[in-house]
This record gives structure tokens, sequence and C-alpha cells, in this order.
């Protein structure tokens, strides 16, 4: 029987997301002696500096915080080690070096947003979705050299709603993961943990980083597909397309849109407005716009956009 270990713990993170665990490491009563974020950047209309969310909460409890530019850094690394920490904990942080995530005693974990080994990589959130996954969860895996293929601590795992956005899972997991990190660590603080490996598949689906191609709605296939793109990207990046009236061409992001069970009878992203619906020709179904965003304007109902412009049948998206 090992006796409990003194945890010392640095934790590393950006975004809000990663605030949950960090915040429920110290709720738990967990030593957090240092914590290492992004370097505050420009944001806004001003282009003012701004920290980042783990910056700020980590400010609000009085803990010191480091913003490396780059993580290879001697004068970074000579600070890190100074806190003496013997475990480290990641959330939604960037790629380490070795010089950084086998400097602890009891290794470095980190925090994933899938069921490890899928959807490895930026976005698993998002994919899990667009890809029309039913189930997804998180998961608290040792670091090694390669990009999320550390050995498995710990998985915890929870349905995806069939209408759910990536916004409202994203909270979901947040607060999921912040409860696995703290499982972890309260293990972790007893003494080693038994793991396992990551299974080896051939055909994994990846999460890669969301660009404007992979964005882009592609009229071309089924109503279900799109309509899993574009819960799989509300609130944020937002899939988008192109809106053809007569001459003019504008972008367009879709919020919310509804499967129907007509058939399309058009060609691919045919538009037809029927009793201020707005309907989308699709490779199979048609679907019903409900909740759009023109460029340069506010996110609207679709009933507004089509009180607002007045539009007719010479609609086309692309």
């Amino acid at each position: 029987m090992n006796a409990n270990r003194n945890l010392r713990i640095v934790f590393m993170g950006t975004p809000e997301f990663a605030v949950s665990s960090l915040k429920a490491v110290l709720s738990a009563g967990f030593d957090v002696v240092a914590v290492v974020t992004a370097p505050d950047r420009p944001a806004g209309r001003g282009r003012k500096l701004k920290a980042s969310a783990v910056k700020e909460f980590a400010i609000h409890k009085n803990l010191p915080v480091l913003q490396p530019i780059s993580l290879k850094d001697p004068e970074f690394l000579k600070q890190l080690e100074s806190f003496k920490a013997n475990l480290q904990i990641v959330v939604a942080f960037r790629m380490l070096p070795k010089a950084v995530w086998a400097m602890p005693e009891f290794g470095t974990f980190n925090l994933h947003a899938s069921l490890l080994p899928a959807y490895r990589g930026a976005a698993p959130i998002n994919w899990a979705i667009i890809n029309g996954e039913k189930e997804t969860g998180v998961t608290t895996f040792f670091i090694d050299e390669e990009i999320d293929t550390g050995q498995i601590i710990y998985q915890e795992k929870t349905a995806i709603g069939i209408n759910e956005t990536v916004g409202e899972l994203h909270d979901r997991l947040m607060d999921l993961g912040g409860q696995l990190v703290v499982k972890t660590v309260s293990e972790l603080s007893k003494g080693p943990v038994k793991t396992h490996s990551q299974k080896q598949a051939e055909s994994l689906k990846p999460a890669p980083k969301l660009n404007r191609e992979n964005c882009r709605i592609d009229w071309e296939t089924s109503a279900r597909e799109i309509f899993n793109l574009i819960r799989g990207l509300n609130p944020y990046p937002a899939a988008w397309t192109e809106l053809h009236h007569r001459e003019e061409v504008q972008r367009v992001k879709l919020f919310q849109v509804r499967v129907t069970d007509i058939p399309s009878s058009k060609s691919p992203g045919s538009i037809e407005i029927e009793n201020r619906q707005m309907l989308a020709h699709c490779s199979d179904n048609i679907l019903e716009i409900q909740e759009l965003q023109l460029e340069g304007k506010s996110k609207m109902s679709v009933r507004d956009v089509l009180n607002g412009l007045h539009l007719n049948n010479d609609l086309k998206f692309v």
C-alpha cells in the first residue's frame, strides 16, 4: 500500500474549457503551484491585448502565471523547474516538448475531449457531431512523444443528443472533464495508477483543425450530413455557404436547420420560399433553414430575414 503523495501541480491551459478543470482541482483541495497559459493576444475592434480565460481565473485565485512564447525557451524551463512540481495537468493547451512533459516525477497528463483513440486532434467535439456520432466522452492520458497517443488513465462516456449543438456538448464535456481530472488527480495522489495502451486501429476518425474549407457546406451531400455539419459548428465557427440572388453573391452562415422527409426535386442548393419558409434542396431531401446570418448582419430567424428582404425564389446556395 502506497502512502499518499504530496502533490505539487502545475496546470497548463488556455480557453474557458480549461478553466472548469482548474477550478475543479482547486475546489478539491489540491495544491496548484503555478499556471502556464498562452501569451496575451490582441482582440476586439481596438485590438487591445486580452488575457486568456485561464490567466484571468488564475490571477483571481492569486496563482503564479507563466506565459512563454516558446516552450523550449531555457528561461521558461528554468522558471518551470523552480516550482518543483511533481505533476502537470494539461487541458486545451499546445503540444509540449519532452523537456516540459517529462519534467515532473509523477508525469504529465492531458484531458482530451473524445474517447481516445478516436478523434485525436484539435477539434474533437466538433468532429464527433459532424460525423453523426451518438456517443463521445472525455479521456485522461499520460503525454508522450506523439499527439494524443499516450497511456490512457480514465475515460467517461456520454450520449450526444440528436439535435445537440457543439456549443451545448462543449459545455457538458467541460464539466465532465473537470470531474474526470479531479478523479485522475485523486487516484494519482494515492500512488501509481493502472493505465492501458490505446487500441491500434486502421480506420480511426481524426479531428483536424477547422478551416474555411472544411466548414463550407457541400449541397451535393445528404440533408442529414449538412444538418450534422451545421450543428457541429454552431455557434462557432459556423457552417457557411454562398447565397446567389440574381447578380448578387454573399456569404451566409447557417445555425439552425431542420431535416424534412420531403424528397428533393431540384438541383442541390436550390432554394424555394414557401409559406414564409426557406427550403433548400440537398442530394436526397429538403432542409428547412430556420436561422442564419447574412454577411455584415446579425444572426436572425429566417422569418425575420424574409420579412425584411422580401426574397423570391430566384435564390440558390452554392
